[in-house]
């Protein structure tokens, strides 16, 4: 008999995202527990469902903190692609805010892509930087999420 499988949990790098009332609304409707992970404190509904942790102002001490504590079962909502990159080797589903998902496959690109940009930068290239957040990110955040819940949970994941 196998044993039974970790339970979802949605982990949040909640400082700058976008999208944390999406996801309130797909866990409620889902049963699905989130973790908020800032390093200061971000307002959470009244829900036994959510639950916040906040973490010390040093340097990605919330990256920390989440890569410490997902594993195959649990879903990132992370825009920071080296956040990503650890939790994808852990195991996790990781989703960014625009509903682009970082699967193993991809997350070297992302990591490169990123590197670049920040050479780029540091080296006085105007970048113009990420455009910015829609409705359509908004859209494909809330479908990759969806998603993610339901393929894990057709892999025994409650």
């Amino acid at each position: 008999m196998s044993e039974p499988k970790k339970p979802i949990t949605i982990h949040v790098d909640a400082d700058a995202c976008p999208v944390k009332a999406e996801i309130y609304r797909v866990a409620e409707r889902y049963g699905v527990p989130v973790i908020i992970v800032a390093n200061d404190y971000i307002a959470v509904p009244p829900n036994p469902l959510f639950r916040r942790v906040v973490v010390d102002d040093g340097f990605d001490a919330a990256d920390n903190w989440i890569a410490e504590n997902v594993g195959t079962g649990d879903i990132v909502v992370t825009a920071d692609v080296p956040l990503a990159s650890r939790c994808v080797k852990a195991g996790a589903t990781v989703i960014g805010p625009n509903g682009k998902p970082f699967s193993e496959a991809a997350i070297g690109m992302a990591l490169a892509t990123r590197n670049l940009m920040t050479d780029l930068r540091a080296a006085g290239q105007v970048t113009s930087g990420p455009r910015p957040f829609s409705a359509k990110d908004r859209s494909s955040f809330l479908s990759a999420l969806d998603l993610a819940i339901n393929r894990l949970r057709r892999a025994g994941h409650a």
